[in-house]
């Protein structure tokens, strides 16, 4: 069955269909499919009153309003009402509207939401394999989670390579799985799994399984007798009899009201179904063309199906959360309190950063784990008179140690070739196609690209681009970008970490790297590509954050920025270049004008025509006297690169036309920022610098231009101007 395309564009709900919404919203202010009985409440508000009613259809893109349930941004193991995850993955309701998390990384725990918002501790500790009650027992990267009828909890136990068992008593077994990597049917301990992610239980106590690293489906009876019931010896795409069909790495599965299993098959970008029973068909329901990076079926991750048979999918590529009704395309859920504007940094659209896990409560509304975030979210239509309430943003985790460099020797500095913030462009001519979002160190091709921390891998697809210049891997909150992932300078994999698959014609295709695979700082990750650098990017909480921050060993920079040039412009951009008196003259009639510094950095060790972009820009407006104009007593800070916005678009408000590359090289970057327009805190707002409110004189603009360090330049930094 061909694969069809869902359209790449959300669409917007309009004022009308927004009345006609809320109307049909039920009691609680959030029915939207399904029975309103309970609603676990985010933080500082009051949960939704229960109420029973019938079922009703789902309402077709009801208008969503996205709120942190728990967690602070920031990772850790506390508990209460203040609680902290590490990793949150699979999430799952039971009936008295608990809600379940298997929380990985380094704390290997299932946690409990209860109704008023506390989290604490259902069963797990450290890492490790082990039954028994509570804290007793042992998981490795705890995925997927499914609930039964009797309130047994089944989690895919990602990193023991087994599918375990918690009792409503907090009692842990093993139901299938040897703890051993591998691929065998059979009853419990018989049976072997390879990374399972995702799991689903029937109401006859049927475990299915997404054996993620096997690309199969499997199958637990009630008695613990593991069946395949769909996939193949290799990773591909192939619907038809199930013993035929061909997934690679599905990682999340739910039950159909047909009774039917979806599958979200993850390298693959598609949904497919799976028809239980002893001649199972597989077909794809939508899937998107791997090119297409904005598809909201781009890497499904999370999937819920509703009574109705609506289909609820987020991505793990850009973290939108879509909605599939039958016999319709797919189409984004609409943030309500963000809607599409330039200073957004997205398309109106729901994102969250990395969903991992998703969950439909009675009332139709969502819960879904960000794990970028270490935060659970609840996503519902606002209710009337609701205020949404904007989750801080959270420091960045402070490095106690010094941080060593991705090359040898990791304890000498290398020399910066690139900082976060640069414009970049594409092959295609596009001198500002994007923001260059992390640290660039200079290395050798061939060279090895080794750990700079011990760190656990999060993602369940950490790698990408094999073969091609952007080649990277994700490890935690960082990634390492340009290197042959797990290859030595030969192509050969470097140890049984990384595996390489081979394509349909059984050439070298991909390396695979496992949900929960450790590094400790010193391991090699891969070997320099042709671009002859290591690009560093640090996420430690979702956003981008300056790579800067972290104490590389030895790291110094004592050079000022430089200032080319400060040119101003009217509205519609033609340069201003009149003078008066050696002045640049400015008529108050043009109102408001635009302000572009070409401007770069340096940094210690760096070859001389090596640009770097700027940290922090700004301007200061002075009057004749030298004295600054109230307002201005201190620069108004403009621009600031310590995380970026999410909008690629973003780059063409902070950067003037005459900026960027087209290509990757050794030609020289110009950097000539757009001070008119601010980007801080990861947001862009246009502006411009309004000339009417000066009296007629003679000016001073000095503009503030300086790098991480805080070297602040001081030559070329005023523009003598006139006002008429």
């Amino acid at each position: 069955m061909p694969v069809v395309k869902t359209t790449t564009r959300p669409r917007l709900v309009t004022p009308i269909q927004f009345k006609l919404s809320i109307a049909a919203l039920a009691v609680a202010g959030a029915l939207v499919g399904g029975v309103v009985a309970y609603s676990i409440a985010p933080h500082g508000e009051q949960a939704a009153p229960a109420a029973a009613v019938d079922k009703i259809a789902t309402v077709r893109l009801w208008p969503a309003r996205v709120a942190t349930l728990a967690g602070d941004g920031s990772s850790g193991g506390e508990e209460g009402a203040k609680a902290r995850f590490a990793d949150p993955f699979g999430v799952v309701l039971d009936r008295a509207g608990n809600l379940y998390v298997a929380d990985a990384g380094g704390n290997n725990r299932i946690r409990k939401i209860a109704p008023d918002g506390t989290v604490s501790s259902v069963a797990g500790s450290t890492e490790g394999y082990a039954e028994g009650g509570g804290a007793a027992a042992a998981f490795n990267t705890p995925s997927g989670l499914a609930i039964d009828g009797a309130g047994n909890l089944y989690v895919a136990d990602t990193g023991n390579n087994a599918i375990r068992k918690i009792t409503p008593q907090g009692q842990v077994s093993t139901l299938a799985g040897d703890g051993l990597a591998g691929f065998r049917d059979g009853k419990g301990a018989q049976a072997q799994f390879n990374g399972p992610l995702g799991v689903a239980v029937d109401a006859a106590g049927v475990v299915y399984v997404a054996d993620t690293y096997n690309d199969r489906i499997r199958r637990i009876a009630p008695d613990g007798t593991v069946s395949t019931i769909a996939g193949g010896a290799r990773p591909g795409l192939a619907d038809g009899p199930a013993a035929q069909s061909l997934f690679d790495t599905p990682c999340a599965l739910a039950l159909t009201p047909n009774g039917e299993l979806l599958i979200a098959d993850t390298q693959n970008n598609a949904l497919r179904k799976l028809t239980l029973g002893v001649n199972g068909q597989v077909s794809t329901v939508a899937g998107a063309d791997k090119k297409d990076r904005e598809s909201l079926l781009r890497r499904p991750m999370a999937l819920a199906v509703t009574h109705d048979g609506v289909i609820y999918v987020a991505s793990g590529g850009h973290g939108a959360v879509a909605q599939l009704a039958p016999g319709a395309e797919a189409a984004a859920l609409v943030d309500v309190d963000h809607p599409a504007e330039p200073g957004y940094g997205g398309d109106g659209t729901v994102r969250l950063y990395a969903p991992r896990g998703m969950a439909l409560a009675p009332d139709g509304s969502l819960y879904l784990s960000d794990a970028a975030t270490f935060r659970v979210h609840h996503i519902a239509p606002p209710r009337p008179g609701q205020v949404a309430a904007a989750a801080p943003v959270p420091a960045a985790p402070v490095w106690a140690q010094p941080m060593l460099w991705p090359v040898k020797p990791q304890q000498q500095v290398h020399e910066v070739v690139g900082l976060m913030g640069e414009v970049r462009g594409n092959f295609d001519g596009e001198s500002r196609d994007h923001f260059h979002a992390g640290l660039d160190v200079q290395a050798a091709v061939g060279a090895p690209v080794l750990a700079v921390a011990a760190a656990k891998v999060r993602d369940p697809l950490p790698n990408w681009a094999f073969g091609g210049l952007s080649e990277g891997l994700a490890i935690d909150s960082l990634a390492y970008i340009h290197m042959r992932v797990g290859r030595n300078a030969k192509d050969e994999p470097l140890d049984g970490r990384f595996q390489l698959l081979a394509d349909e014609s059984g050439k070298p295709g991909r390396i695979r790297v496992k949900r929960g695979t450790r590094f400790d700082s010193g391991d090699t990750l891969g070997t320099v590509n042709r671009m002859a650098h290591v690009h560093l990017d640090y996420s430690p909480n979702g956003d981008d954050l300056n790579p800067l921050s972290l104490p590389f060993i030895g790291m110094r920079d004592t050079v000022a920025p430089q200032i080319h040039s400060i040119a101003l412009s009217d509205g519609g951009g033609r340069e201003l270049q009149r003078k008066q008196g050696g002045r640049l003259a400015v008529a108050r009639s043009l109102g408001e004008v635009a302000i572009a510094v070409d401007a770069f950095d340096l940094v210690d060790g760096n070859q001389a025509r090596r640009r770097l972009g700027l940290y922090k820009l700004g301007y200061q407006v002075l009057a004749a006297d030298g004295s600054p104009l109230a307002g201005f007593e201190q620069p108004r800070v403009m621009q600031q690169y310590d995380r970026l916005p999410r909008n690629s678009e973003a780059v063409k408000l902070a950067y003037a036309a005459s900026s960027g590359i087209t290509v990757h090289g050794s030609k020289e970057t110009r950097f000539v920022y757009a001070l008119n327009n601010q980007m801080l805190a990861g947001r862009v707002t246009p502006g411009m610098w309004r000339v009417a409110d000066l009296a007629p004189g003679n000016y001073t603009l000095r503009i503030l231009a300086a790098d991480y360090a805080g070297n602040v330049a001081t030559q070329g930094r005023d523009l003598a101007i006139a006002v008429e």
